[in-house]
């Protein structure tokens, strides 16, 4: 599995977690498939065929949970389209991860 790209020098807020987890991506008027690459309490970089701009509002439905989460991307890579870092509006483990790791706990 390829190493996630780093898109800034600040500390994480949460431990990330690298991990394969099947999700849809919406947004106003569009709904597409996708996957996660990383996730942490706040968001994670998932990988989708929808092209989104930074700043955009979209939720995340996470398939085998049920769960979903309001969220906006902050970082495309010019270099990769289909890779966008996310970040949750509500800091939740909706990936269902468990045991999660122990800065997860809110």
């Amino acid at each position: 599995m390829a190493t996630a790209p780093q898109f800034d020098s600040l500390p994480r807020r949460s431990t990330r977690v690298a991990t394969d987890i099947l999700i849809e991506v919406k947004g106003e008027k569009f709904a597409h498939a996708g996957e996660t690459i990383v996730v942490n309490l706040h968001g994670g970089l998932i990988r989708t065929a929808a092209r989104l701009d930074v700043g955009t509002l979209i939720t995340i439905f996470v398939h085998r949970t049920g769960k979903s989460g309001l969220a906006r991307v902050v970082f495309a890579p010019p270099d990769d389209p289909s890779h966008y870092g996310v970040e949750l509006d509500q800091a939740e483990n909706i990936w269902g991860l468990e045991p999660s790791p122990e800065d997860w706990e809110i």
